[in-house]
């Protein structure tokens, strides 16, 4: 996929992002299928941390000063340290919506882009800018599949409805 292609994809994934998680009731924000795993509202404050100080951060530092250390990042740890679970869940999402028009406003100012550049990791090797822009894509689709399969097992948590009609999940 060529770079174009992809912050074209980036730049459309926000409005799908604010139409699967506007509107929602707070139950369906708050919903956990399982001890440990995710809600709605963690996973927003995650993409809108992963906006900011992963990947735009990231891409932009390795086509700039590849050779310089990454800034550091904790996704994990971020979940409490930031206390994710208090965060409001529609001001972050208008947070994380402001962030991505931002990231692709920047990308589409890039003039020729050398997207080798590569930051030279002392564990994982090479990584360069078009590695980081491939993953920034990955990183949106890994989570819109995580958000449909959460909103769907709320459906099928808080119905008393067979949904076997709708298809195999």
């Amino acid at each position: 996929m060529h770079t174009e292609d992809i912050i074209r994809q980036l730049s459309a994934n926000g409005p799908v992002f604010q139409a699967m998680l506007s509107h929602l009731p707070q139950a369906m924000v708050d919903w956990k299928p399982a001890p440990g795993k995710w809600c709605l509202l963690e996973i927003v404050c995650h993409l809108l941390d992963e906006e900011k100080e992963d990947f735009r951060t990231r891409t932009r530092h390795t086509l700039e000063t590849p050779g310089n250390p990454l800034p550091p990042i904790d996704p994990a740890g971020w979940v409490t340290s930031r206390s994710y679970l208090q965060q409001d869940y529609h001001e972050t999402l208008d947070r994380f919506l402001k962030e991505r028009a931002i990231s692709v406003e920047w990308l589409l100012t890039l003039h020729n882009p050398d997207w080798s550049r590569a930051y030279l990791h002392p564990k994982f090797g090479p990584m360069s800018a078009s590695m980081f822009l491939h993953n920034w894509l990955a990183h949106d689709y890994h989570h819109l599949r995580q958000i449909i399969r959460l909103k769907y097992e709320y459906l099928h948590h808080s119905s008393t409805e067979d949904l076997s009609y709708a298809g195999n999940w």
